[in-house]
């Protein structure tokens, strides 16, 4: 399994904007890939700005092109997104999982 792994930063006034965002548009966008494993949205809020770290996981880097297209590196960041986050990482990382532990 592959996990992806993205950061953005926000101000506080819209934060909220973005996690909506990520709830609804980029939910919907990765639940039509048959390689998604999941997602989590991670949330560190820092005094007026809020980082948000995006881990994605699929089965293998071709479902991560899927998503992001030929350049798997290169950050997809809509126009939804674009307009809440006031910086965000324009190259992302990926990692294969070694342990994925579960309750």
């Amino acid at each position: 399994m592959i996990a992806r792994m993205w950061r953005g930063w926000a101000s506080a006034a819209t934060a909220d904007d973005y996690r909506r965002h990520y709830e609804s548009e980029v939910a919907e966008h990765l639940r039509h890939i048959a390689g998604f494993r999941g997602a989590r949205l991670l949330r560190h809020d820092d005094g007026d700005e809020v980082m948000f770290t995006s881990l994605t996981f699929f089965t293998s880097m071709d479902d991560v092109r899927v998503f992001a297209g030929q350049d798997p590196e290169q950050a997809v960041v809509e126009d939804a997104a674009r307009r809440a986050l006031t910086r965000w990482d324009e190259r992302v990382t990926h990692h294969e999982v070694t342990v994925d532990l579960r309750p």
